[in-house]
């Protein structure tokens, strides 16, 4: 019963046990082969390398004049004329408004009426004192009577300097009723209007001077913090007109305001222009350039920078290892295509400049364009 069965169980088992241990070491072989052939990840390099980048700082401002003024009645009363209007140009002396003058005639007729009976009163103390002192040579009156006298006159002298000083401040306080430009200049502006009751030393005309100008910024109070930043202890500034490109000037910053605009967190910094031209007109739009000191930086790509802990970084190959690791830079200043980095770069250093995003730390790279060893 046994022969009716073949004998082939056990080698058969046995050979076939061999193949599939071949086959799975033969499949192990090719994983760890197709493993080792992963392909690497390319990346572009570059060598960093120190430049000379000199900044400038661009401003947006308009032209001011140098002296400015307000101007206004010493007087209060009511204006009942006026004669000057905002942009309007006027010289030294003009008239610009006049105030009601009754009350001040009234004053100084009374002032002057007050000045010539203190003048009669004094013509006779004066007489009295003349006759009291012929008197006392001859023997006709005392001591006494004489020396009231001389003080009857002394006081009625008095009187009349006194009436006169008030005569002549009444007479002031009538010319004080018309307002009058103190310098040849522009009005910028104004808030007199005829029947309107001003009030002493109230505002009403603003009179940029004519003569010296002033470009004024306002500015980031960071940009002019520190003056060490700047090629000279005299900044100057490229001034230009907006809407004429070709209208230029130079000007010397003259005073930077020491408190910072609650409003726009700025800071009003003033440039006194030694060549400007009628074309930068009171209130023209211009712009200002300021150079700084030159800074030696390294021009680094924007796809290359990452970022390490928060801070920005970049990408650096290692020759030896063909591998790359990350390290934290300071940037300078951005621009449209690349930064301007300072500090935590070595002259010469690789830096990945393209390929960046997918990298970790001890990765190894192909590097583009460079045949493989």
């Amino acid at each position: 019963m046994l022969d009716r069965f073949p004998s082939f169980g056990f080698d058969a088992l046995r050979r076939g046990g061999l193949v599939c241990a071949l086959a799975a070491v033969l499949a192990a072989c090719g994983q760890e082969k197709q493993a080792e052939e992963k392909p690497l990840t390319p990346v572009v390099v570059e060598k960093a390398a120190f430049t000379t980048y000199s900044p400038a700082v661009t401003m947006t401002g308009e032209i001011e004049a140098r002296v400015e003024t307000d101007l206004s009645f010493r007087v209060s009363g009511r204006i009942v004329e006026r004669f000057a209007e905002t942009g309007q140009h006027v010289r030294a002396g003009d008239l610009l408004a006049r105030l009601d003058p009754e009350e001040q005639k009234a004053d100084l007729a009374a002032a002057e009426a007050s000045l010539r009976l203190a003048e009669a009163q004094q013509a006779q103390s004066s007489a009295a004192f003349n006759r009291s002192t012929e008197l006392l040579q001859k023997g006709l009156t005392t001591r006494g009577d004489h020396d009231s006298a001389r003080a009857a006159l002394i006081s009625a002298r008095n009187a009349v300097d006194s009436a006169r000083s008030a005569a002549d401040s009444a007479r002031e306080a009538l010319g004080y009723t018309e307002l009058r430009a103190d310098a040849d200049g522009i009005v910028t502006d104004r808030s007199a209007e005829v029947g309107q009751v001003a009030q002493a030393a109230q505002m009403m005309f603003r009179l940029a001077r004519d003569g010296a100008r002033d470009a004024v910024f306002h500015v980031q109070e960071s940009i002019f913090l520190h003056r060490d930043a700047f090629e000279a202890d005299k900044i100057e500034v490229a001034v230009q007109l907006i809407n004429l490109p070709e209208v230029t000037a130079t000007g010397v910053i003259r005073e930077i305001s020491p408190t910072i605009d609650a409003a726009t967190g700025t800071v009003r910094v003033k440039a006194g222009l030694s060549d400007a031209s009628a074309e930068l007109a009171l209130g023209a739009a211009v712009t200002g350039r300021v150079m700084l000191r030159p800074v030696q930086v390294i021009r680094v790509p924007w796809t290359a920078i990452g970022s390490l802990d928060g801070k920005p970084a970049v990408w650096i190959l290692d020759r030896e290892t063909g591998s790359v690791s990350m390290q934290d830079v300071t940037v300078f200043a951005y621009e449209k295509e690349t930064m301007l980095v300072t500090d935590g770069l070595a002259p010469g250093a690789e830096i990945v400049s393209e390929g960046a995003k997918f990298l970790r730390t001890g990765q190894k790279v192909r590097i583009v364009g460079e045949a493989e060893s």
